[in-house]
């Protein structure tokens, strides 16, 4: 009789804490999404022969923003800027803070040798090569149009490769789910999107320092290559960008959830 007892209150105990495993399972969901389109007003960002980052970026930007809302509409969607005006970049983790974001997606548009060509997705992390410090250190220059950026940022000199291994420390706790969607952009990218991908990278930026989630931030080409610059700036070439990116997302959305 006894065994009996307890073999029912064993059971009983498991049940409850399975049932509860599922409750919490079921209970989170991706809810809010902050994307981010890079540079804007007195800072254009890296120049092409005919357009300026900024402008693509936001370009973008909305259209991603666009196919979340209508396609995802249980998911709230965040913009650091939709016209062209300046927004500093701790101000663009500020705003992802703010709204609790589950996700944070700077958009950026690549510069370099005219025959340098394709995506790259970069991850809060330690610079491995010369040429992911010196993309962070270009997107990272932007501070110096801010007011007060000594204090802002800690002493940050954007200059400086010891203060972007520094920097680069922060995020860590965010590090697997944002290198999960990384590879997502990338591989959406390469596989549907027809890109050539230069892979998942990472560097020091500024812009996903202070962000408390997982934060990407996207190369989506290079304005510096002619034939990338034309395929970048029309609404087709645009649509398939946004749409990879769109499939990342959703694609991350739900593994997370399944996995929580």
């Amino acid at each position: 009789m006894r065994n009996i007892v307890t073999v029912s209150v064993l059971a009983f105990v498991f049940l409850l804490c399975s049932s509860n495993k599922l409750a919490f399972r079921k209970e989170y969901k991706l809810r809010t999404v902050v994307i981010d389109a890079g540079h804007g007003g007195k800072d254009v960002g890296c120049n092409g022969k005919f357009s300026h980052e900024a402008d693509v970026a936001l370009r973008i930007a909305k259209e991603v923003g666009g196919l979340i809302e209508r396609n995802v509409p249980d998911v709230k969607v965040v913009y650091t800027r939709t016209d062209d005006h300046f927004v500093e970049l701790i101000d663009r983790a500020g705003i992802a803070n703010k709204n609790n974001a589950d996700l944070f997606i700077s958009i950026h548009l690549n510069s370099g040798p005219a025959a340098a060509y394709g995506t790259e997705t970069y991850t809060m992390g330690l610079h491995t090569s010369d040429g992911n410090l010196l993309v962070a250190k270009r997107e990272n220059a932007v501070i110096l149009q801010e007011d007060n950026y000594e204090a802002n940022y800690n002493g940050f000199d954007p200059n400086s490769p010891q203060s972007h291994i520094l920097f680069a420390l922060h995020q860590s706790a965010y590090i697997d789910n944002s290198l999960r969607f990384a590879e997502k952009v990338e591989r959406e990218f390469r596989t549907k999107a027809g890109r050539k991908s230069r892979g998942v990278k990472q560097a020091g930026f500024l812009v996903l320092w202070k962000s408390y989630m997982p934060s990407v931030l996207i190369e989506c080409g290079f304005l510096t290559n002619p034939t990338e610059e034309k395929f970048l700036n029309d609404k087709t070439g645009q649509s398939y960008i946004a749409s990879g990116i769109y499939r990342a997302f959703k694609e991350y959305k739900q593994e997370l959830e399944a996995m929580n």
